[in-house]
């Protein structure tokens, strides 16, 4: 009788377990779905600045402007990246275009600590004003100073931005553009320039916010125009005009809140007021006795290159950014 009971006890024990197995654990959840992350993303942003200055010279007269850009992104894996995009701007500018519109595109590849942006942009201006005396179809005659415009300067650069990441508080960088025809006048530009940024570390703010001390140093050469504007006279008789390098530079600090940054500058060149007139056609330039400037000589001075200081507060985020 001992048998029988303890082989029946045997079977039910059997018989549990093999219930229990069958049956889910208490308290065990499904496995969770794997989070599929979109290589696609937008990036915008915006900002306000007391004077637009590109490259030492100033686009809006020394008065306030404004830029936008909206920029699709496509992360081919998480060391190559994508991206083409659009931005506008306020200009004042000789030829009067309703604003500047950039198109560019381009690849943004990782290694390590180098960083690299090459691409393609394009300058758009749209509804131009040609200031000329004596020319067929030019809208105006030439300004009181006596600077003239073409019909259309629209231009395309190509180029290369590397950044070298040397730790969380140090940068190097660099920026090397190339046109054959700057601002439509069929003469080269390169730009050459280096770069430097210091970025203070987290824990010297409270959460959001941060700093950083930027810099740089560039060289703009320029080729030889393939016509001769009328307002310069060509002293060497050649079929062009042997426009001036110059060098530019700036320093600033900036302070970050969330996606806010304020960024205060100083910009300057070594332009000369007659150089600039050569290069910018002012139509505020003051009219000047005649200064020879490599192979013709102009008759005005402008400001719009001297040293100038540029308050901007920007926004930067994108669509990743919310999710």
């Amino acid at each position: 009788m001992r048998k029988v009971v303890v082989s029946v006890a045997a079977l039910v024990a059997c018989a549990a377990s093999a219930l229990a197995a069958d049956m889910p654990a208490k308290g065990a959840k499904k496995a969770a779905a794997p989070v599929v992350v979109s290589p696609w993303d937008i990036a915008f942003g915006g900002a306000l600045m007391s004077d637009y200055n590109f490259r030492g010279i100033s686009q809006t007269d020394r008065g306030p402007g404004a830029t936008a850009y909206f920029e699709p992104r496509y992360n081919v894996n998480p060391n190559w990246q994508l991206y083409a995009g659009i931005a506008g701007s306020t200009v004042d500018l000789p030829t009067d275009p309703s604003a500047e519109i950039d198109l560019y595109a381009g690849v943004r590849p990782t290694l390590g600590p180098l960083a690299l942006d090459l691409g393609f942009i394009y300058y758009y201006y749209p509804n131009e004003s040609q200031h000329a005396t004596g020319v067929a179809g030019a809208t105006f005659p030439s300004f009181p100073n006596g600077n003239a415009t073409l019909a259309n300067t629209d231009y395309w650069e190509v180029y290369a931005k590397p950044t070298w990441t040397v730790n969380d508080v140090f940068a190097l960088g660099g920026n090397l553009y190339y046109t054959p025809s700057w601002l439509n006048t069929g003469a080269k530009g390169v730009y050459a320039s280096a770069t430097a940024k210091l970025t203070a570390p987290a824990k010297m703010f409270a959460p959001n916010w941060g700093a950083y001390l930027s810099g740089e140093f560039g060289h703009q050469a320029l080729g030889t125009t393939n016509f001769v504007p009328l307002v310069l006279v060509n002293n060497a008789g050649t079929g062009g005009i042997q426009l001036p390098d110059y060098n530019y530079w700036n320093l600033g600090v900036g302070f970050t809140y969330k996606v806010l940054t304020l960024d205060l500058r100083y910009h300057d060149t070594n332009l000369s007021k007659a150089e600039c007139n050569a290069l910018s056609g002012d139509p505020t330039a003051t009219a000047t006795a005649g200064v020879i400037i490599n192979n013709f000589t102009t008759t005005a001075a402008s400001n719009w290159c001297n040293s100038t200081f540029v308050a901007k507060l920007s926004f930067d985020t994108s669509l990743a950014a919310f999710k």
